[in-house]
């Protein structure tokens, strides 16, 4: 494995239907191959528009078996490109269990691993405990050819112990495809405390782990009858450092290819070494929720 590698963001926004979706992420997925990157990653649910604005039973018919036609499509690109891929799909585990699933494709074509969203939120326009049954398959680092990748899925991208614990299993890139927004009645006065926040949080989790981090969102706007969400785009690549090494504005389509240097991770974690003086024996509270004191 090299110590210098480049990965691909693809902020893009939903054309509507499944299939123009799907030929837009091939379309920019071979932009990213031609720039050279090697790791590419989709926002999450870039097959649809977010039918999480509004609880509808009809949305569960866009819900797809893994594998399935769909990971097959980018399996073969996957091969094709020489080139490791993370996409989210809105995936049927079986009848009445739905999951928001990342899936890590490698350069031969295979599915390397499967990661179901942990953390589910229920917000004003982001409905998605309707949908989606809470991850079963616990935090991962997943080796491929070009790197070890954390796959984690955006309301994750929140949660300290998530970063952490994907970080402790090895991953030296942690992936939050994202689909985040603003309500545009909140935007002028929220607007960019939310944002700041966001960011705030990404960087956060690469200096408290030493890791690389990637989130990679949505752009435009989508209404659902009443509903609508911005999507304010800001998909970002941070080095170990903290420090933002590349990053896309929050109105239009991008591409975002940059190079990481996995000699960073170790270098920061001497300097700053946090995972060294953690203290595990004192942490069980963590275990408990508020109210259980």
């Amino acid at each position: 494995m090299k110590n210098r590698v480049k990965i691909g963001l693809i902020q893009s926004k939903s054309l509507g239907t499944i299939q123009s979706n799907i030929n837009l992420a091939v379309k920019n997925i071979k932009k990213a191959a031609k720039k050279k990157a090697k790791i590419i990653c989709l926002p999450e649910l870039f097959l649809t528009n977010y039918f999480c604005q509004t609880e509808s039973h009809s949305n569960f018919k866009l819900a797809e078996k893994i594998p399935g036609k769909t990971s097959k499509i980018f399996c073969d690109l996957a091969k094709e490109l020489n080139i490791v891929l993370n996409i989210t799909l809105f995936e049927k585990k079986t009848s009445g269990f739905y999951h928001n699933t990342s899936i890590i494709i490698g350069e031969n074509g295979k599915i390397l691993s499967k990661y179901r969203k942990m953390h589910i939120p229920d917000d004003p326009g982001y409905y998605e405990k309707f949908y989606f049954t809470p991850g079963d398959l616990g935090f991962k680092s997943v080796k491929t050819k070009f790197g070890k990748l954390g796959p984690l899925i955006c309301w994750d991208q929140w949660f300290p112990e998530a970063a952490r614990l994907t970080a402790l299993k090895g991953a030296q890139i942690i992936f939050y495809p994202t689909a985040i927004g603003w309500h545009p009645k909140e935007k002028e006065k929220y607007g960019k405390l939310q944002l700041d926040s966001w960011i705030t949080m990404q960087k956060s989790h690469a200096i408290a782990n030493g890791t690389y981090v990637a989130a990679i969102n949505r752009v435009g706007a989508e209404t659902k009858g009443n509903k609508k969400i911005e999507f304010w785009g800001n998909s970002m690549v941070i080095d170990p450092n903290g420090k933002i090494i590349a990053k896309a504005g929050n109105k239009k389509e991008d591409i975002l290819v940059c190079e990481v240097d996995y000699k960073k991770i170790d270098i920061a974690r001497q300097h700053w070494p946090f995972l060294r003086d953690r203290r595990t024996e004192f942490y069980k509270n963590i275990l408990k929720n508020p109210q259980d004191e």
